[in-house]
């Protein structure tokens, strides 16, 4: 099986923040996919026009509309844990086994770093044996093809990327359905207290509630403790 080490690293950078370091190396990147030649020469194609629309943006709208596309969308997440548990207690236990994969091969993330990122995933994948990178990639396909199912509605050159490693997983990529992705705002709306007092849970919402006072009995005054020493 054809090596896919230095690809699968050139595909997990492309993912990454497209800061001014990594600009400085799109040339190398480029080259370093066309000397591996892991991938077909038409999805070279496709990844050169990312490679081009990177090189030739503005740094400023490279950098919003990465942040807009992969932070501010549940459906094109990079952390591939967000797609299958959410933010459910189950994702706490896989980010742990995630980790102890990646310790047992020698690798030992930063503190900034999650595992489930698909950079750091690539990155691990590029330090196996071809054939068990294959097989790493998929076993996690699924929700590669829904991160790329979601770029392509949006029509972002990102597509390309996960399509590749889509195609080093031995998979075709293609457009699966989507989820209804809610609105972000709505889905980071704090709920009011207490329901906004409505009147959910009552016997009868909606209509008039009674309402029982109890009367408490006159508070004692508190007698205080005699002084050390005082006679009563």
């Amino acid at each position: 099986m054809r090596n896919m080490s230095l690809t699968l690293r050139v595909l997990a950078h492309l993912l990454s923040y497209p800061d001014a370091a990594l600009r400085e190396h799109l040339g190398e990147l480029r080259d370093a996919l066309r000397a591996e030649r892991a991938l077909t020469f038409g999805r070279l194609a496709e990844l050169d026009a990312l490679l081009d629309r990177l090189g030739n943006a503005r740094t400023l709208d490279t950098e919003a509309a990465y942040v807009e596309l992969f932070d501010r969308g549940r459906g094109t997440a990079l952390h591939l844990f967000e797609h299958v548990h959410g933010d459910s207690r189950d994702r706490g236990p896989a980010m742990v086994d995630l980790i102890k994969t990646y310790e047992q091969a020698g690798l030992y993330l930063g503190e900034a770093e999650l595992p489930d990122h698909l950079t750091v995933v690539l990155e691990y994948a590029s330090t196996q044996p071809p054939a068990l990178a294959r097989e790493f990639l998929s076993e996690i396909s699924h929700i590669l093809q829904v991160i790329f199912s979601a770029l392509l509605k949006r029509q972002s050159p990102y597509a390309s990327v996960v399509a590749a490693v889509l195609d080093l997983a031995g998979e075709k990529a293609q457009a699966v359905k989507l989820p209804e992705e809610p609105d972000l705002d709505e889905s980071w709306e704090e709920p009011p207290a207490f329901g906004g007092c409505s009147t959910q849970g009552q016997s009868r919402p909606g209509q008039p509630q009674p309402i029982q006072v109890i009367k408490r009995p006159p508070a004692q005054a508190a007698v205080p403790p005699p002084l050390p020493g005082a006679r009563a």
